[in-house]
């Protein structure tokens, strides 16, 4: 719901999952989300980042550290950093 001033006022916005698109309800404890810095060409930090939800299911079977990855990995594509 948004404000007359368009800011968004619900109490309770449900993320979803970065990696196979699901919500991740409020219930979800093992749940994780992961900001990762930008880096310029010198590998200094520009001020930037990038959001990753991974839902607990994804963590439970052991498959939170390549789903990291290959998110990151098409996302640097995205944005053209090395």
């Amino acid at each position: 719901m948004q404000n007359e001033e368009g800011q968004t006022v619900d109490l309770y916005i449900p993320r979803k999952c970065s990696e196979t698109n699901r919500l991740i309800t409020a219930k979800d404890h093992a749940s994780v989300q992961m900001n990762i810095g930008h880096l310029d060409e010198n590998g200094v930090y520009t001020g930037q980042f990038t959001t990753f939800a991974l839902s607990g299911s994804i963590r439970s079977q052991g498959d939170a550290d390549s789903a990291f990855d290959r998110l990151w990995q098409k996302k640097k594509a995205e944005i053209g950093q090395q």
